[in-house]
């Protein structure tokens, strides 16, 4: 049986639209695996979710280079007296049709002491992912403060 060609395309568009989905709650589910992480301050773990050549502008507009640097930071704010827990909240997940990328946009917080601390500093971030035998990736964030206040708030202190 030859379906017609308008009915071909319809079917294909419902393909590619399902398909997005799942990738985008794939997406949004490693994010959610992350916080967990940062808030138990299992370093390896947030490190996963990285490429290797991740880059990553903080929210104060230091850029970090490479999942090796970006880890350190997690290392060593997981036993600084004055910690900073890190939460981002996905507002949208855009995954390509044609190519295994996927562009995150949300809001995030730094939290004093714990994720039930004082919020010291809040803003908006985008995150580039990749997709990479069959997993997603972070290849790229950006963070952008715009909001900070309360102790432990240091030009240090951005993600």
């Amino acid at each position: 049986m030859k379906l017609p060609a308008a009915l071909l395309l319809v079917l294909s568009t419902f393909s590619v639209a399902g398909h997005a989905a799942t990738d985008a709650e794939a997406i949004k589910a490693e994010r959610l695996r992350q916080n967990a992480a940062i808030v138990a301050g299992r370093v390896d773990e947030i490190a996963a979710v990285w490429t290797d050549d991740v880059t990553i502008c903080r929210g104060l507009g230091i850029q970090v280079a490479g999942k090796a640097a970006y880890r350190k930071l997690f290392a060593d704010d997981a036993s600084s007296p004055g910690r900073i827990v890190y939460q981002r909240d996905p507002v949208a997940v855009e995954v390509s049709p044609r190519w295994p990328l996927a562009f995150e946009t949300g809001t995030w917080v730094g939290h004093l002491g714990s994720v039930t601390g004082p919020a010291v500093i809040t803003g908006r971030y985008s995150a580039q992912w990749v997709k990479r035998d069959g997993r997603w990736l972070i290849r790229s964030e950006v963070f952008v403060a715009l909001e900070g206040a309360g102790p432990g708030l240091d030009f240090k202190a951005a993600p």
